[in-house]
C-alpha cells in the first residue's frame, strides 16, 4: 500500500494504493528534478523496522517560481527512519525530513512533531552515506562537522531510496560552494588590489589600520575555507571508491590535522608531499626557523668536545615564567596585522622575520626540558611489575607532559635555537615519591614543589639539548637516570605552514624511552601543533594521531589529540587506547583534556582520573649563568630575555640583531675553512641522532 505524495508544505495530502509513475532520478541529477522527478510514495504501513515509510512531498515542484523571478523551492523528502540511539535505548523509529534546498536533513519524535523544533539537524554539504552491514537495511550518514547518524530502512528498496537522495542532496551543495568559492575568491583579489592601489599618503592610505586588517582577515578566511573545501572534496572522493567503509569512529575529513612524522618518512622522502606554502614559521610552541632568524651560525667555542656539566653546580631554577598576553599590547597590533596582511595565499613564508614582542622568554630547547616537569611519572615507569603495567604507566607520563612544557594555552615562540646551542639542567625526585600512578596511594592535590632533603634518598635525571642541524632544523635531547637505569633519546625536525587563520607545526622524528632493566624500548611520536586566532590574542592547541609501541612485549598504544571542530566541540580534547598486539586485547583508554583532567579505564573495569593542572611540578636545577658555557641558551639568549622582562621591546630587538649579525659572521668564515658542523654531544646513525655516550652502550 502506497502513499501519494503530499504537498510542499507538508499538510495532509490523500491516501492513494496506486503507485507514482514518475521515473526515479539518480543521484547525479540536477536538483529541480532529482526529487520531483522520482515522485515517490512510500508504503503506509510497513511492517516491521522502518514504520510508516518515507515520501517525497512535490506538490508545489511543477510550479513556475514565485514572484516571476524567484528560485524554485525543492521539495522535501520525509518518513520514519530507524535511528540508533545509544547502547541502552538502541534503536529508535523517527520522523526524518529531508529539505534538499536547505541541505539538512532534520529528525522529530515522530510525524505530529514536525512542524516543531527538531530533534537533531545534518548538514548534509560535504556529507558521506554509506551503507553498513552492521545491520538489515542500515546505512550511515557522516556529516562534514563530525556527527553522524546510523539508520535503518524498511526494506532494501526504502533504503536505497534514502541513499540515492541524501547522495544527490550532498554532491549538488559540495559543487553549489565550489562555484561560491570561485566567486568569493575574485572578490578578494579586487579588494586587494583596490587597497593597494590607494595612495602612499593622504587621508586613507594602503597601511591604513583597518584596511590592513580587511586585507588580512578576508585572506585568511578564504585560506581556511579554500582549505576546508579541499578536504571535503577529497572525503567525498575516497567516499567514492569500492569498498571504502568509513569506521564508526572515523572522521568525516579523515584528518585530525597532520599526522607526526617518523624518521621512516624522512628516509622515504614522503615530506615532499606537503604544501608548498609549508615554512618554519611558528606562533606556538614552535620557533620559527626562517632563513633571516636561523641562517647566522655561531662559531663554536674552542675545545668543542663534550665538557662535564657538574651537577653540584647547579641550584633550583627561580626563572621568572610569566608571560605578558600578546592581547594587551595594542600599540604593537599595527605591526602584526601589517606583517600578515602581505602573507598571500601559497606563499613560502621562509623569509618571513616575526616581530620580537611575540617571543618567549626561553629557547626551544629549555622548552623541551619543561614538558619533564614530572620526572617521578617518568621514573615510575621501571617500577611496574608487567609489561602491561609499564606501558600504561608510560602513557599517563605522556598524556601528562604537555601541559607544565607549554605554560599554559598563551601562544608565544620559544627563541628559535642556533645550530651549536645547548641547554643543561637535572631534577631530583624523592624516592619515595616514585610510583606507578595506577597503585600509588590518592595523595590530596597539591602543586607543590617536592624537594628531597636527603641527596641520598633521591633519584638525579639529568638532561641535555643540543641544536645539531640547520638545513633542516633538527633539535636533540637526552635525558637519563643511572639509579633507575633508564634513558630516553630524542631527536624532532619541525616543520610549519600558514593555514590562513593559525599556524601548523609538524613535529617530525621520534624518541626512544629505553628501560634497560627490563631489556624494553618504547619507540614514540609527537603531536603537530598549532597557533589558532593569530589576528587576535593567540592559542595553542594539539593535533594529529601518534603512536607508542615496544617490539619486544608486543604492547601499543595510539594517541590522538582532537582539534577543536568548526561548530561546537571542546578544545585540548585528547583519546588514547593501549593494546596488547599479538592477542588483539584492549587493555586500558583514556579521554579527557591534556592540560586538565584524564580519565583512565583499564580492562578489569577500574578507573583512575589525573588532573594535570595539580600534579606536583618539580623544578629544574641549572647552573647560574656565570658558570654557562657562551653556547648555553640561557647565557646565549641573556640581554634579548633582560629586555623582553623589562619591556623594552626596541632594545631587545637590537640585542636579537647584534647576536644575529655576530653569528653571520662568524657562519661566513666557517663556509671560507670549508669546515664542515660537528655537533658536541649527538651523532648521526642512519636517519637519527644518539647521544654520544648513552646509559645502554656504557652499561
Amino acid at each position: 500500500m502506497e502513499r501519494a505524495a503530499q504537498g510542499a508544505d507538508g499538510g495532509g495530502g490523500s491516501n492513494s494504493s496506486s503507485r507514482s509513475s514518475s521515473r526515479a532520478t539518480s543521484a547525479g541529477s540536477s536538483p529541480s528534478c532529482s526529487l520531483a522527478g522520482r515522485g515517490v510514495s512510500s508504503r503506509s504501513a510497513v511492517a516491521g523496522l522502518g514504520g510508516g515509510g518515507s515520501r517525497s512531498s512535490p506538490g508545489s515542484v511543477a510550479a513556475s517560481p514565485s514572484g516571476g523571478g524567484g528560485r524554485r523551492r525543492e521539495p522535501a523528502l520525509e518518513g520514519v527512519l530507524s535511528k540508533y540511539t545509544n547502547l541502552l535505548q538502541g534503536w529508535q523509529n523517527r520522523y526524518f525530513v529531508l529539505d534538499f534546498e536547505a541541505g539538512v536533513l532534520q529528525y522529530f519524535v515522530n510525524e505530529q512533531s514536525k512542524h516543531q523544533k527538531p530533534r537533531g539537524a545534518l548538514s548534509l554539504s560535504g556529507a558521506i552515506v554509506s551503507l553498513s552491514d552492521e545491520a538489515p537495511h542500515m546505512l550511515v550518514v557522516y556529516s562534514a562537522n563530525g556527527e553522524m547518524y546510523k539508520l535503518r530502512a524498511a526494506d532494501a528498496k526504502e533504503k536505497q531510496f534514502w541513499v540515492t537522495q541524501l547522495r544527490a542532496c550532498s554532491k549538488y551543495h559540495m559543487e553549489t560552494s565550489s562555484k561560491m568559492m570561485n566567486q568569493v575568491e575574485g572578490q578578494q583579489k579586487n579588494l586587494v588590489h583596490a587597497i593597494e592601489s590607494l595612495p602612499g599618503s593622504g587621508p586613507l592610505t594602503a597601511l591604513d589600520q583597518d584596511l590592513l586588517l580587511l586585507k588580512a582577515t578576508s585572506a585568511a578566511t578564504l585560506s581556511c575555507l579554500g582549505e576546508c573545501l579541499h578536504l571535503l572534496q577529497q572525503s567525498v572522493h575516497r567516499a567514492g571508491q569500492p569498498g571504502h567503509k568509513p569506521g564508526a569512529s572515523e572522521n568525516i575529513l579523515g584528518w585530525h590535522g597532520p599526522e607526526s612524522h617518523s624518521t621512516e618518512q624522512l628516509r622515504n622522502g614522503t615530506l615532499g608531499s606537503l604544501p608548498a606554502a609549508s615554512a618554519n614559521v611558528t606562533w606556538a610552541i614552535l620557533p620559527n626557523s626562517a632563513e633571516d632568524e636561523q641562517s647566522p651560525q655561531p662559531e663554536p667555542e674552542p675545545n668543542s668536545g663534550p665538557e662535564l656539566v657538574l651537577s653540584e653546580d647547579e641550584d633550583s631554577d627561580t626563572e621568572d615564567k610569566e608571560e605578558t598576553e600578546l592581547g594587551a599590547m595594542e600599540d604593537q597590533r599595527s605591526i602584526i596585522l601589517h606583517l600578515i596582511s602581505q602573507l598571500k595565499l601559497g606563499m613560502d613564508l621562509t623569509k618571513v622575520v616575526l616581530p620580537t614582542f611575540i617571543l618567549e622568554k626561553r629557547s626551544l630547547l629549555e622548552m623541551y626540558a619543561d614538558f619533564m616537569a614530572h620526572p617521578d611519572l617518568l621514573l615510575a615507569i621501571t617500577a611496574g611489575a608487567t609489561p602491561e603495567e609499564r606501558v600504561i604507566c608510560f602513557v599517563e607520563y605522556y598524556l601528562t607532559a604537555f601541559h607544565e612544557g607549554r605554560k599554559g594555552a598563551l601562544a608565544k615562540k620559544p627563541y628559535n635555537p642556533i645550530i651549536g646551542e645547548t641547554f643543561h639542567c637535572s631534577w631530583e625526585v624523592p624516592k619515595d615519591r616514585v610510583k606507578p600512578k595506577r597503585t600509588a596511594p590518592h595523595s590530596p592535590a597539591s602543586h607543590e614543589h617536592p624537594m628531597a632533603e636527603d641527596p641520598s634518598k633521591s633519584y638525579k635525571l639529568r638532561f641535555v639539548a643540543e641544536q645539531v642541524s640547520h638545513h633542516p632544523p633538527i633539535s636533540c635531547f637526552y635525558c637519563e637516570c643511572k639509579e633507575k637505569r633508564l634513558c630516553v633519546n630524542t631527536h624532532i625536525w619541525t616543520k610549519s605552514k600558514f593555514m590562513g587563520m593559525s599556524v601548523g607545526v609538524s613535529m617530525i622524528g621520534e624518541g626512544v624511552l629505553r628501560l634497560l632493566e627490563h631489556g624494553e624500548e618504547y619507540v614514540f611520536t609527537l603531536p603537530s601543533a598549532y597557533a589558532r586566532s593569530i589576528l587576535t590574542i593567540p592559542w595553542v592547541e594539539l593535533g594529529g594521531k601518534v603512536s607508542i609501541s615496544c617490539a619486544k612485549t608486543g604492547y601499543s598504544a595510539t594517541v590522538i589529540f582532537h582539534t577543536k571542530p568548526f561548530y561546537g566541540g571542546k578544545v585540548h580534547r585528547v583519546t588514547a587506547e593501549v593494546k596488547h598486539n599479538p592477542t588483539n586485547t584492549i587493555v586500558c583508554k583514556a579521554h579527557g583534556e591534556w592540560n586538565g583532567t584524564l580519565e583512565f579505564t583499564y580492562n578489569n573495569g577500574e578507573t583512575r582520573v589525573i588532573d594535570t593542572t595539580t600534579l606536583p611540578v618539580y623544578p629544574k636545577k641549572i647552573r647560574p649563568l656565570e658558570k654557562q658555557g657562551p653556547m648555553e641558551s640561557r647565557n646565549l639568549w641573556q640581554e634579548v630575555t633582560r629586555y623582553l622582562r623589562l619591556g623594552d621591546i626596541d632594545a631587545a630587538t637590537e640585542q636579537k640583531r647584534l647576536l644575529e649579525e655576530k653569528q653571520r659572521v662568524e657562519e661566513r668564515k666557517r663556509e671560507n675553512l670549508h669546515t664542515p658542523w660537528r655537533p658536541k654531544y649527538f651523532i648521526q646513525e642512519g636517519d637519527g641522532w644518539v647521544y654520544f655516550n648513552p646509559l645502554w652502550k656504557a652499561h
